[in-house]
């Protein structure tokens, strides 16, 4: 007998893979119950109920060994005191390299929330791209946290369904798990419209008695007719989920009464031609509604989906959607890529050759990416071409196109090929003439009409097209053969953008922060920074957002330094000639206190502003000149730069045991701006007995607040235990100390 926890688990693997290494399996269940023993969810339980559900969600996709193991330790690294070199030697490379995609994903963090949403996005397409099991590891971390997310902090609960809704749902249709896909949209759906969610359960409940009793007799109908020819089949009734209902209702403009099609029917059978069988014969039992018929096996969908759809009026005058597929077809549709990782089927080459076809969309999406600079541009464009609803549309060879909806031919120019797009003077839909701006429609085939002659793409055109491909390869186009045009562009875009905020170029303070915020979007020359506003790679409000928070950092910073040069100073004095000042300062005092110099008994000993360090840092000293030693912890930035050139100055220090001073620390605090907030982080600095020597606080560019602290505390234990409160308040998204300041 196996641990409790797990004996599900097993049971479920030996179901679909009887040899598979179960004892590798339960390794590694037996690592992360050990490194997770002193840890606790939300909900009180202990940790391991998190990656042991991981593991059977992915189990429920029948996948491979080294995956399973991967969701039961996703955890152990970012977690705990276990390292990706302790994976691999227990459980190999594979199992490692997973773990290690996985912990990546959670480490980033941004100032705003669109830079961190942005980033790990990118990190998680990237992880994709390298192995996709990365991916349905983290579908199914997100899917159980989602099914406990009434635990989480109430003002967390909204952002993480959103981001559900948005993100990860759109991923696993992207990836065709619809399993996946519509249980996170029907829990999202539930948080974030709790109202309209039990409306709606209770409404569907309330008519299933009688819509059951309707599609069990079309069922029974399809099933004997199906006998008689002869074609074996399974047909049950699928009820529609409530969030698909619900996007209908609000797509459609419909209410609830008005919405027929709650269940529909599935026939699956062995083989395409029994599919197209099957058709015919529900044809004849009822008559099909023009227009809702879709032949899904002759044109898969990208996420590898196959099926017929047709929808027939029933014996009482109500539509009925009917679907056909092939069991090999289900398999696919309920889970998708994931399909191609099951343990009994491995992993062929022409599978191999499948995966990379269907994963078109996801290739075109890395190459775009490495020019978007803006994270608020490549949220807005991924959550437009990869999550939204598409059209497919034909070359004239007869090749299908996947395109989103909204889409003009000059997006469809730009997706056969850069060139293609750059000479584009015109387009034809299906034999006619159409201008740029026509939005493409399914089934249709598109011409382009090319010029040798052409200049090439218009400005206008960025204002047309709706992928990021093509808005890229334009922006491309122009930062290539127009630099000037854009330098000069750029200029202006930005001094409009700064004169709409009270600020000037002329300003010295003002052209100091252009410059380091063009550092951060990677463009430390400020002609390809300018230029890079003029062609639009980088939006100027957002520029013009952070030179302000970088103007108020500084001048911060700067009345910090001043303050701390005016201390020094009457301590140095005290220092040449005690007696000539009257100067005493307790805090200065306690902190001389402490450290212990190697060798110089009885020197002055001071606390370096720029790292303020505390009882528990690595420290060293630094011989100043007529200031005794100021102690820097050792990772410290004025310690590392000109490192061998201050060596002989450098004197080995260390802290005295029982110290009973008070340090100063400064944290940084992100948190949503929501009424009164700050005398809740105020409160718990009270409760845990810290000093609070200064606190502020400001806007950002986004819905949150940043709130910066100076506290007095013994060391770094009750600064640990400090930070770990403040994360604990809700709508504190991030609390950390502050380096370098």
């Amino acid at each position: 007998m196996y641990d409790d926890r797990i004996q599900n688990l097993i049971e479920k693997i030996k179901a679909y893979a009887p040899n598979a290494d179960i004892d590798k399996v339960v390794r590694a269940y037996n690592l992360a119950k050990e490194a997770h023993k002193d840890q606790f969810r939300k909900s009180g339980e202990p940790y391991i109920i998190h990656p042991v559900a991981v593991a059977n969600i992915l189990a429920d996709m029948e996948l491979d060994i080294d995956t399973i193991c991967g969701g039961l330790l996703h955890d152990v690294v970012e977690d705990t005191d276990f390292e990706e070199a302790d994976i691999e030697e227990m459980f190999g490379k594979d199992v490692a390299a997973l773990v290690d995609g996985v912990t990546k994903l959670g480490k980033i963090k941004y100032m705003t929330k669109e830079e961190s949403q942005a980033s790990n996005l990118r990190k998680m397409f990237m992880a994709m791209a390298k192995d996709m099991r990365v991916m349905l590891i983290k579908l199914s971390d997100r899917l159980h946290n989602m099914r406990t997310l009434e635990y989480m902090d109430s003002n967390k609960v909204k952002y993480k369904a959103q981001e559900t809704l948005d993100i990860y749902a759109g991923i696993a249709h992207r990836l065709g798990i619809s399993t996946i896909k519509w249980e996170l949209e029907d829990l999202a759906f539930r948080f974030l419209y709790p109202d309209e969610y039990y409306e709606l359960v209770n409404r569907v409940n309330k008519k299933r008695e009688q819509r059951e009793a309707y599609i069990d007799e079309i069922v029974t109908i399809i099933k004997k007719d199906m006998d008689d020819k002869g074609v074996e089949c399974d047909v049950y009734g699928r009820p529609k989920h409530f969030y698909s209902i619900f996007k209908k209702m609000k797509k459609k403009n419909k209410s609830f009464d008005e919405i027929y099609d709650l269940t529909a029917v599935r026939v699956l059978v062995d083989t395409d031609r029994d599919c197209y069988a099957v058709l015919g014969e529900v044809h004849t039992l009822w008559k099909p509604i023009p227009g809702r018929f879709k032949d899904y096996i002759a044109m898969p969908k990208p996420n590898m989906y196959q099926s017929l759809h047709t929808t027939v009026i029933g014996s009482d005058g109500e539509p009925v959607e009917i679907q056909i597929r092939t069991y090999e077809m289900h398999n696919v549709a309920e889970f998708g890529i994931a399909a191609h990782w099951k343990y009994k089927e491995g992993v062929t080459d022409n599978s191999l050759s499948d995966v990379d076809r269907r994963l078109q969309w996801l290739r075109q999406m890395m190459e775009w990416e490495k020019d978007v600079t803006d994270p608020y541009e490549f949220l807005d464009a991924l959550k437009e071409d990869v999550f939204n609803a598409q059209v497919y549309v034909f070359t004239p060879q007869g090749d299908v196109l996947e395109l989103p909806n909204g889409a003009t031919p000059i997006d469809f120019a730009y997706r056969i090929h850069s060139k293609v797009g750059n000479k584009c003077v015109g387009a034809k839909v299906n034999g006619r003439i159409v201008p740029l701006e026509y939005k493409l429609k399914n089934g249709q085939i598109v011409e382009i009409l090319t010029s040798a002659n052409s200049l090439g793409p218009s400005r206008d055109w960025m204002n047309l097209v709706k992928t990021p491909n093509a808005r890229n390869k334009i922006k491309q186009f122009f930062k290539k053969e127009r630099r000037e045009e854009n330098i000069e562009r750029g200029l202006a875009i930005l001094d409009k953008e700064l004169s709409r905020n009270n600020l000037s170029r002329n300003d010295n303070k003002v052209m100091a922060a252009i410059k380091e915020v063009a550092v951060r979007f990677n463009q430390p020359d400020y002609d390809d920074f300018l230029a890079t506003i003029g062609y639009g790679g980088i939006v100027a409000n957002h520029v013009v957002n952070k030179v302000k928070d970088e103007i108020t950092r500084e001048e911060r910073k700067l009345e910090k330094e001043q303050k701390a040069n005016l201390e020094e100073e009457v301590v140095a004095h005290n220092i040449v000639d005690p007696e000539k000042s009257k100067y005493t300062s307790k805090k200065t005092e306690k902190r001389h206190t402490g450290v212990k110099v190697d060798g110089l008994d009885g020197i002055y000993v001071r606390f370096a502003k720029c790292c303020s360090p505390l009882p528990g840092d690595e420290i060293v000293g630094y011989i100043t000149r007529g200031r005794g030693v100021a102690v820097h912890r050792t990772d410290c930035e004025n310690v590392l730069r000109d490192k061998e050139k201050n060596a002989p100055r450098m004197v080995k220090v260390s802290w005295i045991e029982d110290i009973k001073s008070k340090f100063e620390a400064e944290l940084q605090l992100k948190a949503n701006d929501r009424r009164g907030i700050i005398n809740e982080v105020t409160h718990v600095i009270s409760n845990e007995k810290v000093g609070l020597v200064g606190i502020y606080a400001r806007k950002g560019t986004d819905i949150g607040v940043t709130i910066d602290l100076s506290v007095e505390v013994v060391g770094m234990e009750e600064l640990n235990k400090l930070i770990k409160k403040m994360k604990n308040i809700p709508g504190v998204e991030e609390a950390y100390r502050v380096q370098g300041r």
